[in-house]
């Protein structure tokens, strides 16, 4: 514990000109009279810790005590801290190791790269969950993302259905996507690569077993497959519709937008109002009723006729509620 501590102070140390004893106590998370033992043990091993005694004292490092990363240009290292997602390191346990991580790269760099961190920061954020939407970190998550590093075998009980089932897999690597975190992996034994919700699994146990990673098997190029392909498999409908041109504009807004796109594409030309007849794939009719609402007055549904009656009646409703307005 106390060399992971002077080790800290070191780095902590190298990334400024000087820190005074309240503010390392306060980053160290010890006492100003530990600060000052510590300093001491340092000084003792060799490190050259010089006290500056004074109002304005502190402790810095003197002679050059520093290794330093060469050959980093700017960009490189303000890349290097948007690499990192703080919530989402938080939530699979990571946050220590990522502090300890910037820490080491602070330490390390150059000083006319000294504010790489700061830059990287004030300019790019990345805020994963959903509008609207209160994010939840599944309980076994650190424990999922703990086999990944590793990559240990982990014997996973998941809800399917009504049921659950049990399976042992070989997880190779996390996504978070929309604030929902899925686990890719191999099946054991299958060789088949599948994708789990995480907050679907009930238990985690991973083994002291480690897996042969397929050096070959890309986790972004995975999830982009498989996202296309589940987004494909729930369009299981078609509805017929006529746009109008602020329509055409709002349509990939309320559906899928490439199934959106691709219908546009292959619609006719504009009639003389400058409508598009198009044919749309979608989820259901129920959630067509939903979506297509959004458009309001730019769209007309011409098929299926049992939605179209659907749309009718919300009219008929809605002419009601305002002229009842407009009679007041």
């Amino acid at each position: 514990m106390r060399a992971a501590r002077l080790i800290k102070m070191v780095l902590l140390l190298q990334s400024r000109p000087s820190m005074t004893a309240a503010e390392l106590a306060r980053e160290l998370e010890v006492s100003e009279r530990t600060v000052t033992r510590d300093a001491q043990a340092l000084s003792e091993a060799g490190v050259p810790v010089y006290a500056d005694r004074g109002r304005a004292g502190g402790y810095r490092l003197i002679g050059g005590y520093r290794t330093r990363l060469t050959g980093l240009h700017r960009s490189e290292a303000e890349a290097l801290f948007l690499s990192g997602v703080p919530g989402a390191l938080r939530e699979m346990g990571l946050e220590d190791a990522a502090s300890a991580a910037r820490l080491k790269v602070s330490a390390a760099l150059m000083p006319s790269l000294k504010d790489a961190s700061r830059t990287a920061s004030q300019r790019f954020h990345l805020d994963a969950p959903n509008w609207f939407k209160e994010p939840e970190t599944p309980a076994l998550l650190p424990a999922v993302a703990e086999a990944v590093w590793d990559d240990r075998r982990v014997v996973a009980v998941y809800r399917r259905g009504e049921g659950e089932v049990r399976r042992e897999l070989e997880p190779y690597g996390l996504v978070l996507k929309a604030g929902v975190w899925y686990l890719c992996a191999r099946v054991a034994g299958h060789g088949t690569y599948r994708v789990y919700r995480i907050d679907r699994f009930t238990a985690v146990e991973a083994g002291e077993e480690r897996f042969e990673r397929d050096e070959e098997f890309d986790l972004p190029a995975f999830w982009e497959e498989r996202a296309e392909q589940f987004a494909r498999s729930i369009l299981r409908a078609e509805v017929v519709v006529r746009l109008s041109p602020d329509g055409v504009r709002r349509l990939p807004y309320a559906v899928d937008p490439q199934s959106a796109r691709e219908a546009l594409a292959e619609a006719g030309e504009p009639d003389g109002a400058g409508w598009v007849t198009a044919t749309v794939p979608v989820e259901s009719e129920e959630v067509a009723h939903t979506q297509l609402a959004s458009l309001g007055p730019e769209v007309e549904v011409l098929a299926p006729e049992t939605l179209r009656a659907r749309c009718a009646a919300d009219a008929i409703r809605l002419a009601a509620l305002y002229g009842a307005e407009q009679a007041r």
